[in-house]
């Protein structure tokens, strides 16, 4: 096959055209980075209750199919959960050794907070697939490494599960690389569109959407809010802090709240329990994900999960104090990015984030053409 050294950026074509990366400066390059002065990339304790939950089932079911792709091209292959950790890895003889050293192995911290620029991170913090070759990389011990990474995301919920990567050394540098670790996220989406069983999903960053089991759910604002508290209550409520969670003081009776609590019964079986009232299924939640990043440090997964204010139109008092907490968190973040790209997509995707885009007139120069749109976001 053709060798060749062309990198494949992630696309910005879906980004509103003022707001794309390249209308700011000139098109974006990886090229050479300075050097980071690491031998490896840092280690994290896992859980190893992730292997039960419906993404690691997935990758079990389908690891040997993994193994034999990456064994054949003589390659390193690894998955990551939503931040970059590395939770199952593989490598061929000819890389175990150097994958050892670089710590591309279980547990391994590969965003591109942790090490520089490097696919997974910008997979990452693009969600779209990247090629990075030797020198691009920027930690030193890699340089001679080449590395294809590409998410895995449920086409149904649009769940952002992590990363799959393959890598190699850079002689071995194929223009198939993208094609061949596409393929290997597709196989495990495909197992994961096998197993989904029991998994409550719930979206409440931006329009609010609710699937179980794959299937769409049409419910009320108040049984969304619900949904929401128990998610956030995993060791149960009882009835009592439920009814004052949802409506504080206003003059609510507990019969509309059971009446409310059983229709949801009604819709979900078997997925609410009460004494005291819990979830006892899988729950998969972006805004769950986007605070656990926000705990992390992982500003650009974080950012990637924002879609929008926390459940906007509630007037719980328990959610809305976490909606409080959650932005006064995020936009502390938001006012030390300098990376303009990042803040870029943020305003794309969430124009009415006004630290975001106070930031960004912080950050580019007075005589921006732009500048006069950003201050129209703020009026």
């Amino acid at each position: 096959m053709d060798m060749s050294k062309q990198l494949l950026l992630p696309s910005t074509d879906n980004l509103p055209s003022f707001f794309r990366p390249e209308t700011i400066s000139e098109t974006p390059c990886l090229g050479k980075k300075p050097s980071l002065d690491l031998d490896a990339a840092p280690i994290f304790d896992l859980d190893q209750e992730w292997q039960h939950s419906l993404f690691g089932r997935s990758i079990q079911e389908c690891h040997r199919n993994l193994m034999h792709i990456a064994e054949d091209a003589d390659m390193a292959i690894g998955v990551t959960d939503p931040h970059g950790t590395l939770l199952w890895t593989w490598s061929s003889t000819p890389m175990r050794s150097s994958a050892e050293q670089v710590h591309f192995v279980e547990g391994g911290q590969w965003s591109t907070q942790a090490v520089g620029q490097n696919a997974i991170g910008l997979a990452l913090n693009t969600h779209s697939a990247s090629c990075v070759y030797s020198h691009e990389n920027q930690m030193n011990s890699v340089r001679d490494w080449v590395y294809y990474a590409a998410p895995i995301t449920d086409a149904n919920t649009g769940q952002f599960y992590g990363i799959m990567n393959l890598s190699t050394k850079y002689q071995k540098h194929n223009s198939l690389g993208i094609l061949a670790v596409e393929r290997c996220a597709d196989i495990v989406k495909q197992a994961i569109q096998l197993h989904q069983k029991n998994i409550l999903y719930i979206k409440a960053l931006g329009t609010p959407k609710v699937q179980y089991n794959q299937h769409g759910l049409t419910l009320t604002q108040r049984q969304i809010e619900i949904l929401c508290i128990l998610a956030l209550c995993p060791e149960g409520i009882n009835l009592e802090e439920l009814h004052y969670a949802l409506y504080g003081d206003r003059p609510v009776s507990t019969t509309t709240l059971k009446a409310e609590l059983s229709q949801l019964r009604n819709l979900i079986p078997d997925v609410i329990e009460s004494r005291p009232y819990r979830l006892n299924c899988e729950i998969q939640c972006d805004f769950l994900m986007a605070e656990q990043a926000l705990n992390l440090g992982f500003t650009a997964t974080t950012l990637t999960l924002y879609r929008g204010s926390f459940l906007a139109k509630s007037e719980s008092p328990f959610l809305c104090a976490w909606r409080d907490c959650f932005d006064a968190r995020l936009s502390h973040v938001i006012y030390k990015i300098d990376d303009v790209d990042q803040l870029l997509r943020v305003v794309s995707r969430v124009p009415d984030r006004v630290d975001a885009v106070e930031r960004l007139l912080e950050l580019l120069p007075e005589e921006t053409p732009y500048r006069a749109k950003l201050l129209k976001l703020l009026e």
